[in-house]
């Protein structure tokens, strides 16, 4: 695996827009607030052109955003690349991205849900290590949470080890300034699907659950190789579910299956659903209880702090990972090798 180098005093954050970007006046300020956060701490930044110009979800055409990722690795004045923000449509732009480019000139890349359509195939298929956790946006608040700092520490490269956060924010706070906090109000409860302590140890591998199933079967998905040459090591998958209904993610851990995503795997950690919905009645542990997952004796940690509701824990994606749930609180930690 290959570690790039993490983000240091007065380096260059490049910020691509692959995905969506800021449009309204209130997200505008918000992306500018955190334009100021990283200038007063010593960074340069090489913004997107496009970091304001956000069209039905979308920065720009597809080739104007894979071009620019390109730019960005290309760069010798960028040392790490932060995206601008999630949405829906990163995918489109994965045609026009050069990833022999990537590939010969690599750098450490941070997102957050819809940049999992970048971060997985640069990792899965080319052995390079990625960052979960955040994108630019969220550093325009003007209160920072307890993994802001943690996302920090992990992508300057000063910390490896984190724990489970106290509160979860299960709805958010109306928009009046945009530079609103996240609403932490309710109690963080970390789970196993047997109910039971457990840790888990081996190389991690996820993002995003839904981006990874738009993924799952084409050229950008590396998994059958990754698979293979990290099998001593054994395979540990993080999915956070953004918007898949209880159904929908039963049917996509069996295509996942079908794929051999589960042929080496230690352990699966879900985050908290971003949805919780089901057609039939479906709870989130009666949904895992009836998935492959449970058919296949895999170990489940659920409602970890991997999630769009927020806070969400950094993962150092293609490292090795020590997770543990005991009486309902999560540590996580992870070594280069």
């Amino acid at each position: 695996m290959i570690y790039p180098n993490f983000l240091k005093e007065k380096d260059c954050i490049g910020v691509p827009a692959p995905s969506d970007t800021a449009k309204d006046s209130k997200k505008v300020k918000k992306y500018k607030h955190s334009i100021k956060y990283f200038e007063d701490n010593g960074y340069k930044l090489k913004l997107s052109k496009n970091l304001f110009t956000s069209t039905m979800g979308r920065s720009a055409d597809a080739k104007t955003r894979g071009k620019e990722l390109n730019e960005m690795f290309k760069s010798k004045d960028i040392d790490f690349i932060l995206c601008a923000s999630g949405g829906e449509f990163l995918v489109e732009c994965l045609p026009y991205v050069d990833f022999n480019l990537i590939k010969d000139n690599p750098k450490f890349v941070a997102g957050f849900s819809d940049p999992t359509g970048i971060l997985f195939p640069i990792t899965t298929k080319y052995d390079i290590a990625t960052i979960y956790g955040n994108n630019f946006g969220p550093f325009g608040m003007e209160k920072f949470s307890r993994s802001h700092y943690d996302f920090l520490d992990l992508i300057t490269g000063k910390k490896f080890d984190f724990k489970s956060y106290p509160l979860y924010e299960n709805e958010r706070l109306k928009t009046v300034t945009g530079l609103e906090p996240y609403n932490l109000k309710k109690r963080v409860k970390w789970k196993t699907l047997n109910g039971k302590d457990l840790k888990l140890e081996g190389r991690i591998i996820g993002g995003c659950f839904d981006l990874i199933s738009e993924l799952m079967g084409t050229k950008y998905d590396g998994m059958k190789e990754f698979n293979e040459r990290y099998k001593k090591d054994g395979i540990i998958w993080f999915f956070d579910n953004c918007e898949l209904s209880m159904e929908e993610t039963i049917r996509t851990l069996w295509k996942m299956n079908e794929f051999d995503y589960f042929k080496y795997c230690k352990g699966v950690v879900f985050g908290r659903f971003g949805v919780e919905a089901s057609g039939l009645g479906y709870d989130v542990k009666k949904c895992l209880e009836d998935s492959i997952l449970n058919e296949l004796k895999i170990p489940v940690i659920y409602d970890a702090d991997i999630s769009h509701k927020a806070e969400t824990l950094p993962i150092l994606i293609g490292s090795i990972a020590t997770i543990e749930c005991i009486k309902n609180k999560g540590t996580i930690s992870f070594e280069m090798k």
